[in-house]
């Protein structure tokens, strides 16, 4: 009943105010106190190339300084939450001049490292609603958030090894918010685990219906505005910062084993037989 009034509150109401924006790839609303970020490229599954990157870094920039917003959901357009790196920039990257391609690589993982930090360090509570496919850096970014809502058709995977590449922000966050068990399972093997198995292992709620996606993930945001703005702050910073207190400084190791593993000719066939659509052959 909850969900059902909150959702025809939404309808009833005046619609939600944009907030003003240059980006290209990023929606900003705000709806009674919380913020909505949409990544925009559902073509590409909302894969991350760099404007992706630079859009959501400039959404979560101004949503932080937007003394009206409390909380924000995180969602992708589309039928996926984000399907990762966008491959075809790794591949336009690997066909550059050794010299530059390592500097592109180690550009493009600080960026996605310094967007999983704002994200972590973001004063506001951040639900994640993952619909459709959560895989890789897709995976990053929502395990980054502070809560994930998943509909019944999610699916998450850290699929990094499969394609010759090293997860490293991925399996930090994995060890981080689920343990070392489950990191290794998921970040050696690259199996992809759906919302009743998420659910089992206690990271979200009970899966909820493709259309109650938003609708749950906006619900959760706003409960968590219901407590002092300092102490919600306070409880994230003790979170992400006490418990976690290795976890930056990992997270920017780990950004250069990313791009470091990039150079392999294992990850240059894994990309190319990716875009090919067909079995990699490993040399």
């Amino acid at each position: 009943m909850m969900r059902a009034a909150l959702l025809q509150s939404f309808i009833r109401e005046s619609s939600p105010q944009a907030i003003p924006t240059s980006m290209q790839h990023v929606r900003v609303k705000v709806h009674a106190g919380v913020a909505t970020i949409t990544m925009d490229r559902p073509d590409s599954r909302n894969a991350l190339d760099i404007n992706l990157i630079t859009d959501l870094q400039t959404a979560f920039s101004d949503v932080h300084q937007e003394k009206r917003v409390k909380a924000i959901v995180f969602v992708g357009s589309g039928n996926d939450f984000c399907s990762g790196i966008d491959l075809k920039v790794l591949a336009e990257i690997a066909a550059l001049p050794q010299h530059e391609s390592l500097e592109q690589w180690f550009a493009l993982w600080r960026e996605f490292t310094e967007l999983l930090e704002q994200i972590l360090r973001c004063p506001k509570v951040v639900v994640a609603a993952i619909d459709g496919t959560a895989c890789g850096a897709g995976l990053a970014l929502a395990l980054a958030s502070d809560m994930m809502v998943l509909s019944q058709r999610a699916k998450l995977s850290a699929n990094a090894v499969n394609l010759g590449l090293v997860g490293g922000a991925t399996t930090t966050l994995l060890e981080f918010r689920l343990g070392g068990a489950i990191a290794s399972r998921l970040a050696l093997s690259g199996d992809e685990i759906d919302a009743d198995r998420t659910f089992a292992m206690g990271v979200c709620d009970t899966p909820v219906p493709v259309d109650q996606i938003w609708v749950a993930a906006n619900e959760l945001a706003t409960r968590c505005t219901e407590a002092p703005l300092e102490a919600i702050q306070a409880n994230k910073r003790l979170l992400n910062e006490g418990v976690g207190e290795r976890l930056f400084s990992q997270l920017s190791a780990a950004a250069a084993d990313s791009a470091t593993a990039c150079t392999t000719e294992s990850a240059t066939e894994g990309i190319r037989a990716f875009l090919e659509n067909r079995p990699p052959q490993w040399p």
